[in-house]
Order: C-alpha cells, then structure tokens, then sequence
C-alpha cells in the first residue's frame, strides 16, 4: 500500500471537507472554462483585426458574459438540487410520522445490504432510532445533512469569482504583450494556466495528475487554434 492510498484509507471524510472538496473542484473548472472560453475569443479576434480596443471590448464582453452565465447556470442547477433535499427530508420525516414501523423495517433492510445480520441490523436500527429516529433515517437512506445543505448564492458568486479569474489570464496576456507577440504570449500563458489547472483539478478529485492535466492542456490548446484559424480566415475575407 503506497504512502498516498494509506493517507487516503486512514483520513476521515466528512460531508464538510467532501463539500469543500466538491466546492474547490467546481472553482477549478470554473476557471479552467474561463481561461479556455476568452482565450478562444481574444485569439479568433486577434486573427481577424490588431486593434486593441477590438480584442478588448471582445474579451470583456466574453468575461461577463461567461461570468454571469456560470452564475446563473450554477444558480439554477444547486437551487434545484437544494429543492430536491428539501423535499426528500419532508418526505421522509412525513413516513415517520405515519409509518414508523414500516420505515423502522426499513431501516433494518438497508443495514442488512450493508452486511450485517438480521440481528446486528435489528440492533443497530434500535440505537439509532433511539438516539435520533430523523437523523437516522436521512443518513442512511438519502445520505443528506438537513443541517448542510448546498447553497445556490455561495456556488453562484464561486462559479463567477473563479470563471473572472481565469477569462483575466488570457485577456490581460494579449494586451500586455507587444503587437507581434501577442498570439504567441497568449498561447504561453494559456498553456502553464491550463497546467496548473489540470494538476489542481486531478489532485482534487485524486486522480492521476499526467492523463488529466494532457486532456485539459490538448482540449484548451485545440480550441485556441481553431479560433484563431477562424478569426484569420474571416479577417482576411472582411479585409
């Protein structure tokens, strides 16, 4: 057993460090889109006219656009997940009130599949339901911490914050950089955001970081090259 699978096997997991795991590998990707989203926009402009006033009204406009739509498109999607628990623990603390045994067999069942016996089951069902009847039921059939769940606002403003923070990688690197090395620094820095962001990403969710960290980094660089194709074919029909 390596050093890594034993710090794994022996650190608890609670649902607080998988919520702020799940937290922190949504602003990774939040930012991995924001990088690749207006760095294929300020190159395919760049391809099609030098002016920087032009490449920046493009990229601005493609950072807010992008930042408000991760908002919104993570809004909604946690806002219904957040409706979904909601309605599970109303459900459930309905059964309770009215089929107490039925939901106490239940339980019993969902420890069984679990491995233990009728009679280890049918003990464990009665502390637990002893000690906290609601608490026992959620945990072990939806597996949901009435006191922790997801927020729509804070994965919003997350999503947006770290979207921004990507698209400004990309943006700042075309303009900073001299006319004829613009393209190229663009590429450059595009290239070590996209690195890090492929390490970060496969050490969040514990994967391997070299495959993760090439298909982010190919995917990224792809879609550069195909803009910025594009922005010199439709720059070259326009002039």
């Amino acid at each position: 057993m390596t050093n890594d699978i034993k710090k794994t096997y022996e650190e608890p997991h609670s649902e607080k460090s998988l919520s702020r795991t799940n937290s922190l590998r949504a602003a990774v990707l939040g930012a991995n889109d924001g990088i690749i989203s207006v760095a294929g926009i300020v190159v395919g402009v760049a391809g099609a006219n030098h002016s920087p006033s032009i490449i920046f009204t493009a990229g601005i406009a493609g950072l807010v656009a992008g930042a408000l739509s991760m908002a919104a498109g993570e809004y909604i999607s946690v806002s219904s997940q957040r409706d979904t628990e909601i309605a599970l623990l109303e459900k459930e603390k309905y059964e309770l009130e009215n089929y107490p045994e039925e939901e106490f067999q239940e339980l019993i069942g969902l420890y069984k599949k679990k491995g233990l016996t009728d009679k280890t089951a049918k003990l464990v069902a009665t502390e637990l339901t002893k000690n906290d009847v609601y608490a026992a039921h959620i945990d072990a059939e939806l597996g949901i911490n009435p006191d922790n769940l997801t927020n729509p606002m804070q994965a919003s403003i997350a999503s947006a914050v770290s979207f921004t923070i990507g698209a400004l990688i990309p943006l700042l690197a075309i303009l900073i950089a001299p006319t004829k090395w613009r393209i190229p620094t663009t590429f450059l820095a595009v290239f070590i955001a996209l690195i890090l962001t492929g390490i970060s990403s496969s050490h969040i969710g514990g994967a391997k970081k070299t495959p993760a960290t090439i298909r982010v980094v190919i995917g990224g660089i792809l879609a550069m090259l195909i803009t910025y194709s594009i922005g010199l074919i439709v720059g070259v029909h326009i002039h």
